[in-house]
Parts: structure tokens; sequence; C-alpha cells
């Protein structure tokens, strides 16, 4: 297994295909660190030799942010946001979409799953006349 900025590489994957598995390095910035290296993109991750590896390895940290340091950036722009009372870092801190989705239906995704609202009082309600009745 090449283990490439940090994450181990899957043998029997095509090195484009898994050069995306890396955080931050999607189809097209693989293909453009191929090229930049060049090693032919449809090259099986296992048949790769020890220098091929050392040039992606260096390429991707010399020239990308990825992994620990992309989600760091990403974490601390997002507290900035937060910390200066943007709208957007409002949205993010109450956990709603900040992209100008709507929120009265969908947004499930971003919101998590329903929290039904009414029907428990109506249940509560029902089950008190009868504990009452049974007391007297």
């Amino acid at each position: 297994m090449a283990r490439i900025a940090g994450v181990d590489l899957p043998n029997e994957k095509r090195v484009d295909i898994a050069l995306t598995y890396i955080y931050g390095i999607g189809k097209v910035m693989s293909q453009r660190v191929l090229i930049a290296v060049q090693i032919e993109p449809s090259t099986k991750v296992k048949s790769l030799t020890e220098e091929e590896i050392g040039k992606l390895n260096s390429e991707i940290s010399t020239n990308f942010k990825v992994e620990g340091d992309l989600r760091r950036e990403i974490s601390s722009n997002i507290k900035r946001l937060m910390d200066i009372g943007a709208y957007r870092g409002s949205r993010h801190r109450r956990n709603l979409p900040c992209r100008g989705q709507r929120t009265r239906t969908n947004a499930r995704t971003r919101r998590g799953k329903r929290k039904t609202v009414g029907s428990a009082r109506i249940v509560q309600a029902k089950a008190k006349p009868a504990a009452q009745a049974q007391s007297k």
C-alpha cells in the first residue's frame, strides 16, 4: 500500500482514482498532479515504484494544502465567521444551511432527523385523565 500525504492508497485502484482518497484532492487535481510528475493515470497503485511515490508525495506536499492543514484552515475560517458575528457564522452556529437554501421544507441533511412537536403533548393530555380516574 502506498502512503501519500498520510493516507494509505488502495493497491488495486488506478492512481488517478486512488489520489482522490486524499482529502482536498479531487479528480481534476489528481490528473494535474499526475501530469506534473509524468505518471500514466491508468497505472495501478501496486505497480508504482518508490521513486514515483516519492515524486507524488513531494508534489502534493509542496503545491497543495491537503488533509489536516486543509481541515484546520476550513474550521478556522468558519470560527472566524462566527467570531465576527457574520450572518454565515450565525447559520453555522445554529447548524442551518448558510448558502441561501430554503429551510421551511427540505434542509434535512443539515438540520438532522425530524423532531416532532405537539404530538407528545396530545398523548400526555389523554393519559392524565385516565390516571386520575384510577386514583379516585
